[in-house]
């Protein structure tokens, strides 16, 4: 499959934290759903694939250019949304499309105008004087209108109440109706990332630990609690993590269907804040 991103060996240091050895690829016509923690390297992955840090070693490439090099053309095709708004405060909502339709080459207004509606942007208003939320919909409405075929959105919905967030959603989904478009959402928020995401890539202290189709891992990974007796005779390529009390042991699985056979019962399907938690604080075995 196609790639629209790919970053190859890619490693970037700073003092107490280093993104390392990162093999990340987005295949072209989806959406990729990012999540981690807090200070994963969610955000120092974005940066380094719009050329915003450079690795230290390592390459990317981008809608099939040199990520360090990329012409104007490409450049048009990426869109991009970061967890604020930042347009210009002073700017009331028609200046910013006024301005922007001249940056851009392929402006579509009848876009910007459709979701300036949708989203019941006040074109009057400062950029200062709209709400988080309504900021956050004016700077996807403006991500979205210069028709690129890359969106990167770095906790783009954080903050926003569920039904703003679920409005946004719907729109990602229809930009998605183009079969080379490609979303990179980075997300704090699983819910989100269950509702849209065909991939789901889980990044934990600067190191990709999966990317897999969502699918497959509701499919994969199993979540079941028993006796520590029953946990020492599951097979330890099976077990992705656990973690034990005084009662019983919990083991996050990898291998449903095969651990079923072993536990004589179904072992239920994880969900994917289990699975995240489970690989990144369950005890190891």
């Amino acid at each position: 499959m196609k790639a629209a991103v790919s970053c190859k060996n890619v490693t970037k240091r700073y003092a107490g934290f280093s993104l390392e050895n990162l093999n990340l690829e987005i295949p072209a016509g989806t959406i990729v759903g990012f999540v981690g923690e807090n200070g994963a390297g969610k955000t120092t992955t974005i940066k380094a694939i719009l050329n915003l840090v450079q690795p230290d070693q390592g390459s990317i490439t981008v809608l099939g250019e040199d990520s360090q090099r990329l012409s104007r053309s490409t450049k048009e095709k990426i869109g991009v949304v970061f967890d604020g708004c930042h347009l210009p405060k002073e700017l009331k909502t028609g200046q910013v499309e006024k301005i922007l339709s001249a940056m851009y080459s392929k402006w579509d207004a009848a876009c910007f105008q459709r979701l300036a509606g949708k989203f019941r942007l006040d074109k009057e208003k400062r950029v200062k004087e709209l709400s988080r939320g309504m900021q956050m919909k004016l700077a996807i409405a403006a991500a979205l209108s210069h028709q690129p075929e890359l969106l990167l959105l770095d906790e783009a919905t954080s903050g926003l109440d569920p039904i703003v967030r679920d409005e946004i959603l719907d729109i990602f989904l229809e930009f998605l109706q183009e079969e080379e478009n490609t979303i990179f959402l980075s997300s704090h928020i699983i819910s989100d990332i269950e509702k849209v995401a065909d991939y789901v890539a889980f990044i934990h202290k600067g190191k990709l630990v999966f990317m897999e189709e969502k699918d497959l891992l509701k499919e994969t990974y199993g979540l079941i609690s028993c006796r520590k007796e029953e946990a020492d005779q599951i097979p330890e390529d099976l077990v992705a993590g656990s973690r034990t009390s005084a009662f019983n042991t919990t083991l996050l699985i990898r291998g449903r269907e095969e651990a079923s056979k072993i536990f004589h019962r179904e072992v239920p399907a994880a969900s994917m804040e289990d699975i995240m938690l489970y690989l990144s604080k369950g005890d190891a075995r």
